[in-house]
């Protein structure tokens, strides 16, 4: 059985909010996208010498890149991430209990809460951020294209490595 892509691609032209906007929800379907047909199991499982990085660990980590950018630094909000200065990798870590279909909608809520966030931002707005200046709206969304890209292209190499499942 086939399975239909759901991503759409980013605008090859237009203003620059619907770009940036376009190419992060493109990476951010690509996420989704490469997960499906995975198994609690198999998303669970290490296939590189780190055991972090599983496909339900990179779902899981991304889920809380979101919430730091967009409501921690963007609206000044609590880091409520796992991660800890004792163990500053559980954003990555599974839990027992945690589902491939609940970290990958937990991902999506984020996701929504994040995009509104930046629509009710000009991209020129500003914000402090970690006593090294400021950093604006522009920034982030700049920024999340490359962070969940590079997670993206981990999480092919991650789905390549368990079923052999490779492609855009």
């Amino acid at each position: 059985m086939e399975i239909t892509d759901p991503r759409i691609d980013p605008p090859l032209a237009g203003p620059e909010r619907d770009q940036l906007t376009g190419f992060l929800d493109y990476l951010r379907s690509t996420i989704g996208y490469k997960c499906r047909g995975l198994s609690d199991e198999q998303a669970a499982r290490s296939t590189l010498p780190s055991p972090l990085l599983t496909a339900a660990g990179i779902v899981k980590h991304l889920r809380w890149v979101e919430a730091y950018w967009f409501e921690t630094v963007l609206l000044g909000k609590p880091d409520a991430a796992p991660y800890t200065d004792s163990d500053p990798d559980a954003d990555w870590r599974v839990e027992t209990g945690e589902t491939i279909s609940g970290l990958l909608n937990d991902y999506a809520a984020q996701c929504e809460v994040s995009r509104g966030i930046a629509a009710d931002l000009d991209l020129d707005h500003e914000v402090p951020f970690r006593g090294e200046g400021t950093v604006s709206v522009r920034w982030v969304l700049i920024h999340m294209v490359e962070e969940t890209g590079r997670h993206a292209g981990h999480l092919d190499v991650v789905r390549e490595l368990l079923d052999g499942l490779t492609g855009e």
